[in-house]
């Protein structure tokens, strides 16, 4: 059976979303934040401390985005997937990583400086600068979703899945009231998806 360490609010939130619109089985290990500090036998099992963590059989696995592109081709061909002949593959993969290496990424350090940094440590130019560059890299999301309700293959695929936890996580630390009328609507769209709320309602130590 899969296995997914996973920590209320963190970046693991793509690949159990990801589950719940498969709907495959899956066992589910809820971890305080960070795991390293509050769960250090985590370390046993992940030598990086760090969430993500997704085993499937002899495969291990570390990374939001990877794990969300794995599960949706091994598990979700025609559904979440796109195949590699369809003229939006290319689309799709795009999406996926954008979500993690241009989005996330900014806010990684608004969080870090904003709020796990000691007080004395904290840098509100660093959260003020990376705050605008996370805006600033919506630009395409904003195009997309202005005309379209899904970001590519004109259905929702786990390109929403991978840029819709950034957006999420733009509302968990505070700065989705600057998105676009569109984007906002659009992240509206995906929150009221039922496996989504399924995805949300485990509790535990917020990673934000």
């Amino acid at each position: 059976m899969i296995e997914l360490w996973h920590s209320k609010g963190a970046r693991s939130f793509r690949p159990l979303w990801t589950l719940e619109e498969l709907g495959v089985p899956y066992q589910l290990h809820m971890l305080g934040f960070p795991p390293r500090a509050t769960n250090p036998e985590f370390l046993g099992v992940n030598p990086l401390g760090t969430v993500p963590y997704l085993t499937d059989g002899d495969t291990h696995m570390t990374e939001s985005s990877g794990i969300t592109h794995y599960l949706s081709r091994r598990y979700g061909e025609g559904s979440l997937a796109v195949a590699a002949d369809d003229p939006a593959y290319g689309d799709w993969l795009n999406w996926l990583y954008h979500s993690d290496a241009t989005l996330t990424f900014p806010q990684t350090l608004v969080l870090r400086y904003g709020r796990f940094e000691a007080g004395d440590r904290r840098q509100p130019q660093v959260v003020d600068d990376y705050t605008q560059w996370f805006l600033a890299r919506l630009k395409l999301v904003n195009a997309r979703v202005e005309h379209s309700d899904f970001l590519c293959a004109d259905r929702f695929t786990a390109a929403d899945i991978a840029v819709g936890y950034a957006l999420y996580l733009g509302e968990l630390i505070g700065i989705s009231q600057h998105y676009k009328p569109q984007t906002q609507a659009y992240l509206a769209r995906l929150k009221a998806r039922p496996a989504f709320q399924r995805a949300e309602a485990p509790g535990q130590i917020s990673a934000v």
